[in-house]
């Protein structure tokens, strides 16, 4: 019996993530409305977006230079 272990590091890593953001969003945002209220909650929700742009960006183009170098690499 095989495992693939990459598949596995990946799947973890994803939910990490997912989890650190769920996490963020839910948890922070949620204390940030009961010890501010709900205008601060707002701000504070368009001020994650605002970080996540950046992270959104590097990653479509890593996903861009990947699927170059495979396409590249495939002829």
């Amino acid at each position: 019996m095989t495992r693939d272990l990459r598949k596995y590091a990946t799947q973890t890593n994803v939910q990490l993530i997912g989890g650190a953001l769920l996490i963020l969003f839910i948890i922070g945002l949620g204390l940030i409305a009961w010890l501010y209220g709900p205008g601060a909650a707002l701000m504070g929700f368009l001020c994650l977006l605002g970080a996540l742009v950046p992270v959104g960006l590097i990653y479509l183009f890593m996903f861009g230079l990947d699927a170059i170098v495979k396409r590249i690499n495939k002829d």
